[in-house]
């Protein structure tokens, strides 16, 4: 199938155009411009491109981006894009003296088709260079508040250019900008949907046909998707391991329970909470606890594989993980070259395997988000509660003791999460928010238990709502819940005397503590 080719100069938001282009019916592929030249050498075309924003000047830029015009197909500009756009088709970019950055209103004008949208609205700059001449024949259909050029188009060439981030909600009507690129200005035909998502996953897994495949199994939505998807097209031939690495929750055991009964995957149980601890013993950095926790997730399977050859001569071939498209972009630049996404934080299923165990990864989810992993669990059958539970990370609580993990303070996190998630069952809140959880922090406080003075530890809440994972805002619950849940803590959670509230969306912060 044709995509949409997303050239990506390194714009936090690049992802979110796919995502608003699925959304509108249009598949797109997100790809570094070294990857796009060498595609459009081998004879490839894409449908159109989009020019991502991106954090560099085009007066620092020597880059011949000619091979991309010279296709003569439709283009979309986005920041950084459509000053790219302008400058290499005879166009003037200005140095900037004042950024525009945030909020900004902009005004249509012209006759464009955008012309039915509001006089001004809103929209999200991220700008300091702008287009101050646009290209000859170019029109131009936004201008921003303070005068400057905010978008242009040619429909005989079948271009338009923006200076603001359609795809972000911030943006308002950026759907219908979008869809006017589309629709309006490429005359593309939708070729999207959720059969189709489908049906690409599948295709991934059924071209391992006949391969032995490990399958590490969480219980989570991703996780219980993949390999869903997989036993449909594998059958025996897939093998799900679930590890208790000490850093689960009640829940979390009791969903196992549940799908070894209901569901036809064949799930073995691991316990390996003592190797886990061992690996976590005075590591207190972030970064390291994840590290430990996902090489030992490794040497787990690594030595399930030598079990497996030894006792049942079976070969794996594949390890299935449901590793999503914001692991990727968090974790690494999701291209394989030229990629400049910045490391927030590392994933335990992200990054490959020893090349000693000799098996390849399949993930059939890899570049799709949360919310349409869900849509996929729905058309697979699966129950709506399995599919809507929140997520929950690879590392567990390991990442949610803040600092040193050890079993007094993991059962310290399990204990409060249990209350915290049948509170929010007891009083219908669960699927209010996206995620919800607690965090053990590293501080001790005073307190007053029993007339006694108490010098005990503190925990947070931290409840959020997203769509997909890359931006969350902070659920306002009732004042009467949080008390409730307080309450219940510091009266249920031995060694535990305040309660917090974490209000802070993401950005500025992550939806996990580490």
């Amino acid at each position: 199938m044709q995509d949409i080719w997303i050239i990506d100069f390194g714009s936090q938001y690049t992802q979110l155009i796919t995502r608003k282009s699925r959304e509108l019916g249009y598949s797109s592929l997100i790809m570094t411009f070294d990857d796009c030249a060498e595609k459009l050498k081998a004879g490839e075309k894409p449908l159109a491109f989009i020019l991502s924003g991106g954090p560099q000047s085009i007066f620092e830029d020597d880059t011949d981006y000619n091979i991309i015009f010279d296709q003569k197909l439709p283009l979309l500009g986005i920041c950084y894009g459509m000053q790219i756009m302008s400058e290499k088709l005879g166009g003037k970019v200005e140095r900037g003296v004042q950024g525009e950055y945030g909020h900004a209103l902009v005004q249509t004008q012209g006759s464009s088709e955008l012309s039915h949208l509001p006089g001004s609205f809103n929209v999200w700059m991220s700008h300091f260079d702008h287009v101050v001449t646009p290209p000859t024949d170019f029109e131009v259909i936004l201008k921003s508040g303070n005068g400057l050029i905010a978008g242009i188009e040619n429909k005989a060439l079948k271009m338009m250019g923006l200076q603001f981030h359609p795809e972000v909600n911030h943006t308002d009507h950026g759907s219908e900008i979008l869809e006017h690129f589309f629709k309006d200005i490429a005359n593309l035909k939708q070729n999207w949907s959720d059969e189709v998502m489908l049906e690409q996953c599948r295709s991934e897994v059924a071209a391992v046909k006949g391969s032995k495949v490990l399958c590490a199994f969480s219980g989570g939505v991703d996780s219980l998707v993949a390999a869903t998807i997989a036993e449909k097209e594998l059958g025996e031939d897939l093998y799900c391991f679930f590890v208790d690495n000490g850093l689960l929750r009640p829940q979390d055991y009791h969903h196992i329970e549940v799908l070894q009964k209901e569901t036809p995957l064949n799930i073995e149980f691991i316990d390996a909470k003592d190797l886990f601890y061992s690996k976590l013993k005075g590591v207190s950095d972030p970064e390291k606890k994840r590290k430990a926790i996902g090489t030992t997730f490794i040497e787990v399977f690594e030595q399930k594989v030598h079990q497996f050859e030894k006792e049942k001569d079976i070969k794996f071939d594949y390890l299935l993980q449901g590793t999503l498209y914001p692991d990727v972009i968090e974790s690494i630049s999701p291209h394989k070259k030229g990629g400049k996404s910045v490391t927030i934080k590392s994933h335990h299923n992200v990054g490959g395997l020893p090349e000693r165990m000799k098996l390849q990864l399949l993930e059939p989810l890899k570049f799709l988000f949360k919310d349409e992993v869900r849509v996929l669990g729905e058309a697979l059958g699966l129950q709506y509660d399995w599919v809507h539970r929140h997520p929950f990370p690879g590392p567990g609580i390991g990442v949610r003791v803040l600092g040193e993990v050890s079993e007094s303070a993991v059962k310290k996190v399990q204990k409060s999460d249990q209350i915290l998630f049948e509170e929010l069952h007891a009083q219908s809140l669960y699927q209010a928010s996206w995620q919800a959880f607690t965090v053990l922090l590293p501080v001790k406080t005073v307190g007053v238990k029993g007339d006694a003075r108490a010098y005990e530890e503190v925990i947070c809440l931290r409840i959020v709502n997203s769509t997909d994972g890359m931006t969350a805002t902070w659920t306002d619950l009732p004042a009467s819940f949080l008390g409730k849940v307080s309450s219940r803590i510091v009266n249920e959670v031995e060694g535990v005397t305040r309660v917090v509230y974490d209000i802070t969306s993401k950005p500025p912060g992550t939806i996990e503590w580490e």
